[in-house]
């Protein structure tokens, strides 16, 4: 397959894995598919770097954690103004919005660094040991923060309203 061809076939298989993970990071929808755009332009200026990794998947977010960091010191992340105002109502589905903001919310209270573990474990579905490599830690801090992580989620009094558990009962 040609250098074109395997790299089409590779970022048209991984799009929506690049954006969701995006999504997890903190990021808007149209942020997401710029840093998946970003992180893809990337892959394919070194595309022969990429091809040869013993885990592609590993090397492209390691590519992806890098492009949404160096994006987050460049731009001021503060207020943004809103797009086109809609002239009438529309659909009202308000189900899909609290469960949306809800897990927003629980995400925004980790640390950047147990959202990357979040991302990469359960998004990207990278082992410990691959995890660990990327963040260039040990696989008993990937252990670690992941544990936290998920305290820190599984304590969160809306993800627990989604779920239908009184506040403050443990699971």
């Amino acid at each position: 397959m040609d250098h074109d061809a395997d790299f089409t076939a590779y970022a048209g298989a991984r799009w929506g894995a690049l954006v969701r993970s995006g999504d997890v990071l903190g990021c808007t929808l149209d942020e997401a598919h710029d840093l998946a755009q970003t992180t893809l332009l990337r892959c394919y200026t070194s595309w022969r770097r990429v091809r040869r990794a013993d885990n592609r998947d590993a090397y492209v977010y390691r590519i992806l954690l890098n492009c949404h960091r160096d994006a987050r010191r460049r731009r001021w992340w503060g207020e943004r103004p809103t797009g086109d105002v809609p002239d009438r109502p529309t659909a009202d589905p308000t189900d899909a919005v609290d469960v949306t903001d809800a897990v927003r919310r629980a995400l925004a209270d980790l640390t950047p660094q147990h959202r990357e573990v979040v991302v990469l474990r359960h998004l990207a579905g990278l082992s410990e040991r691959e995890t660990a490599t990327l963040l260039g830690v040990a696989p008993g801090t990937v252990k670690s923060r992941l544990s936290r992580a998920l305290t820190v989620l599984g304590a969160n009094d809306q993800l627990a309203d989604l779920a239908g558990r009184p506040e403050g009962a443990e699971s």
